[in-house]
C-alpha cells in the first residue's frame, strides 16, 4: 500500500492533543531535537524525548552551555496514553533522566526500549523496574505491542561502537505496522552496509537528523550526524518517498538553519521532505 505524509498545523497546545488516546493510522508530533510522539495504529510511542534542561544544568558556564533555542512544546507529565518509550542511545538529549522519569511515572504501564549495550544507563535514568525495560540490538526483531514490530538497525555516531558483548551502542528503529513503516535512524552518519540493512525493511518514511558534522566539534567530543544532503541521499537510495528532517534548532552550536532545509524542500521534486516543526503534525494518508 502506498501513501504520503500530510502536514497539518494546529493552534491548541500540544498537551491538549496528547491528553487524549491515540487514534488509528499514523500521526507524528515533533518534541524538538530527535524526539517525536508517534501515534500508530492506536498505540502511542515516544522516541528520544528531551523535554528538560538537564544539559543546560550540566554545561552551565562552559563554552557550550546547551541553552535551549526553543522551549519544550510539552512537559513530560503532559503526555498520556503512552505504550512504549524508545531510546536510540544514551546521549542525554536522547536518554534524558529529566524526561524519562516523569514520563514513565505518568504512564506506569509503558515499557522502555533501549540498546542492550546501554542497559545500566536505561535503568539508572528511567528509575523503573527492570521488568519494564526491553533491551535489543541491531538485527533483532522486537514485538512489544500487538500488531506492531520494531526492527533495530545499527547506527554510527560518528563511529560504529560495539561493546564487549557485540552489542551496538547506537541504534535506529524501523517501526512497522500493517499500513506503513517508518525508520528513525537515531544519531547516525553514512557507513558501509547501512542502506542495505535498512532497505531490507522497506520503510515508507525516514526520520533523519540533518545537523551534519563539524571538525571543531568532533575534536571536542561532540559527535555529528547526516548532513541534509546525506539524509536526502540515503532516503532516496532506500526507496522511501517521505523524509522528516530533524535534530536542528535546539542548541546553537550544533544545528542546521531552517531556511536551508526549506530551500532543499523547494528544490527537490522526487522526494517529499518535511521540516519537523512544533505546531505541526504529520499524518499518513493511504493512496
Amino acid at each position: 500500500m502506498t501513501g504520503r505524509l500530510e502536514e497539518t498545523t494546529f493552534s491548541a497546545p500540544l498537551a491538549d492533543y496528547l491528553s487524549k488516546p491515540p487514534a488509528k493510522g499514523l500521526r507524528l508530533y515533533w518534541l524538538g531535537q530527535a524526539g517525536f510522539v508517534i501515534d500508530i495504529d492506536g498505540r502511542r510511542l515516544v522516541i528520544d524525548p528531551y523535554l528538560s534542561d538537564t544539559l543546560a544544568e550540566k554545561y552551565r558556564g562552559t563554552e557550550r552551555p546547551h541553552e535551549r533555542m526553543m522551549p519544550p512544546p510539552v512537559s513530560a507529565d503532559e503526555i498520556a496514553f503512552v505504550d512504549l518509550v524508545l531510546c536510540t542511545h544514551a546521549h542525554t538529549d536522547h536518554m534524558d533522566p529529566g524526561t524519562l522519569k516523569p514520563l514513565l511515572e505518568k504512564n506506569p504501564s509503558a515499557g522502555l526500549l533501549a540498546p542492550r549495550a546501554m542497559r545500566q544507563q536505561a535503568i539508572d535514568r528511567s528509575c523503573v523496574a527492570e521488568s519494564r525495560i526491553v533491551l535489543t540490538n541491531a538485527g533483532e526483531t522486537v514485538s512489544p505491542l500487538p500488531e506492531l514490530t520494531i526492527l533495530p538497525t545499527a547506527s554510527a555516531h560518528e563511529a560504529m561502537e560495539i561493546d564487549a558483548a557485540g552489542d551496538c551502542r547506537f541504534l535506529g528503529y524501523v517501526i512497522a505496522a500493517d499500513a506503513v513503516r517508518l525508520w528513525h535512524s537515531g544519531d547516525c552518519i553514512p557507513f558501509p552496509g547501512l542502506e542495505r540493512d535498512v532497505l531490507a525493511h522497506r520503510p515508507d518514511i525516514t526520520l533523519l537528523p540533518v545537523n551534519g558534522r563539524r571538525p571543531e566539534l568532533s575534536q571536542n567530543g561532540v559527535a555529528g550526524n547526516f548532513s541534509l544532503h546525506e539524509a536526502i541521499g540515503v532516503t532516496r537510495r532506500i526507496g522511501a518517498r517521505d523524509m522528516v528532517a530533524h535534530h536542528y534548532g535546539l542548541f546553537a552550536f550544533n544545528t542546521e538553519e531552517p531556511e536551508t532545509i526549506d530551500a532543499a524542500i523547494a528544490s527537490t521534486a522526487d522526494l517529499r521532505i518535511h521540516r519537523a516543526q512544533t505546531g505541526l503534525s504529520l499524518s499518513w494518508r493511504a493512496e
